[in-house]
Order: structure tokens, then C-alpha cells, then sequence
């Protein structure tokens, strides 16, 4: 017993402040570890970088430092920490290979963040389908269609394509075309169409409003239409002036050319 005793004096001599010191950093570089990464939280918030991103972060910083101090409190102890370096590297590194598809999602999630392509509220036209953002997260992209339906998109799949924004800026043009017989008067479908848009409040009055002869077809005379309207107006009007142009070609006895077949039939004796 005595020799026990002993042993365990000659190890506390030995390796005690060792041990006490390794405790120390440990405790103490948590404390600084905690400090540091509340420091980080507050200057990302003062920057107004997004919240989903902040806490990502500082995570992440309070992770890597509190790794660091482990490290140190063991290298304190005597620990090889050489090899020790090496597995946590050879560990991520089979990690990153794993989550590759993940880690390309974080990557653009971040950059979808930073930079804001998109933001929430926003109609856009990307990835493979078109909605209002709900939420720009870490991973995915939500979208909801205008049915109402939910769409994920992973965020690398979101920008590797191009992305449509359709309401970032405020005013929008809407394209449209409308056709006419060859026997019809031109002037007077001009004047039938400027009075549809003329009279349609939400249409903006500067820029003015196309209407151009843009194409000799193979069947009708074609119209491009293009009013300038604000963003939120613009389905309103888009609808509308399709049904008024109908109305007002009726009224004006202009006709709307559409396809035409001629059968021919031949009784053989």
C-alpha cells in the first residue's frame, strides 16, 4: 500500500502542475472562447448580416476555438498532439468528401445571404421553378408558387442557374401581341388598342406605351403591345387588356385571324 502511496506522490510531483494547468486552460479558454464568439455575434448583428448566418457562425467560431483549447490543455499534459491534428484533419477531410453535396449548398447558402440575389418576399424564377421566397436558409431555398405549393431548392441548385428576380425593381413592362386579319385596317386596330391602354388607369403614362407592327405572319398582322406598369399591377393588367382588346375588336369589327384547315375529299369510283 505503501508503495502505491508512493507512485501516485511521485506522478502528483511529477505530472501535478501538469494536470492543474491543463485544467486552468481548459476552463480558462472556454471562458475566453464564450467571450469571443458573443463579440462575434454582436459585430455580425451591428453589420445586419442575417440571423440564420450569424448563429451559423459564431457556432462555428466557438467550435474551432473551443478544438484549439482541448488541443492545448492536452499538449500541456504531454499528449502528442501531432497525430492527434492529423486524425481530426484526415476526419474532416472524409467528412467533406461525404457531405460534398451539402457543403456546396452551405457555400451558396452563404453567398445567397451575403450578397441577397433574393430575399424573402421576393418573385423570382430559378432552380427549376418559380414562387415567392418564404425563406433563404442555410441549405435550401423555399419557394411558393402561386398554387400555394411549397418548393425546396438547394441552394447549389439555385446559383448554378440564373435567377430571375421579377419584383426587385419597381415598374415592369408587360410584353404582349395581338393579331389581326390581313383584310383589316391597321390604323384603325392601332387606334382600337391606344384607347384600351389609354383608359386603363394602372398603366403608367411615362414610358409611354409600344404599339408596334412587329410581324407579317403567316395568317395575321401582329401587334407588340408593350405598357409599363408598377411591379404589383402587373398580372392586373395583363389580364385586363387581353379582355378589353377582345371586347374592343369585337365592337370595332376587327377580326382575330385563327388557324384554319381545308379539308378536301375525293370519292374515287
Amino acid at each position: 500500500m505503501e508503495d502505491i502511496i508512493k507512485q501516485l506522490q511521485a506522478l502528483a510531483a511529477e505530472y501535478g502542475l501538469q494536470v492543474v494547468g491543463a485544467i486552468a486552460t481548459i476552463i480558462i479558454g472556454i471562458w475566453i472562447a464564450k467571450l469571443i464568439s458573443k463579440f462575434v455575434g454582436r459585430l455580425l448583428k451591428k453589420k445586419d448580416v442575417d440571423e440564420t448566418l450569424s448563429k451559423f457562425l459564431v457556432s462555428l467560431v466557438k467550435i474551432g476555438l473551443i478544438t484549439f483549447v482541448i488541443i492545448s490543455a492536452a499538449a500541456q499534459i504531454g499528449i502528442q498532439t501531432a497525430s492527434f491534428v492529423a486524425v481530426i484533419g484526415a476526419v474532416g477531410l472524409a467528412i467533406g468528401f461525404a457531405l460534398q453535396g451539402s457543403l456546396s449548398n452551405l457555400a451558396a447558402g452563404v453567398m445567397l445571404i451575403i450578397f441577397k440575389p433574393v430575399k424573402v418576399g421576393d418573385y423570382i424564377d430559378g432552380g427549376g421553378a418559380e414562387g415567392v421566397v418564404e425563406s433563404v436558409g442555410i441549405f435550401v431555398t423555399t419557394l411558393v408558387t402561386l398554387d400555394n405549393k411549397v418548393v425546396y431548392i438547394p441552394n447549389a441548385t439555385l446559383t448554378s442557374s440564373n435567377i430571375t428576380n421579377l419584383t426587385e425593381k419597381d415598374k415592369r413592362r408587360v410584353d404582349m401581341v395581338f393579331g389581326i386579319s390581313y383584310s383589316d385596317d391597321i390604323d384603325k386596330a392601332r387606334s382600337a388598342i391606344n384607347e384600351v391602354v389609354t383608359n386603363n388607369s394602372t398603366i403608367l403614362k411615362d414610358p409611354k406605351p409600344d404599339i408596334l407592327v412587329s410581324e407579317l405572319g403567316d395568317s395575321s398582322v401582329n401587334f407588340n403591345v408593350r405598357p409599363w406598369v408598377n411591379t404589383a399591377d402587373y398580372w392586373d393588367v395583363y389580364f385586363n387588356v387581353h379582355e378589353q382588346i377582345k371586347k374592343k375588336f369585337d365592337e370595332q369589327k376587327i377580326s382575330i385571324p385563327f388557324p384554319q384547315r381545308d379539308v378536301h375529299m375525293y370519292q374515287s369510283n
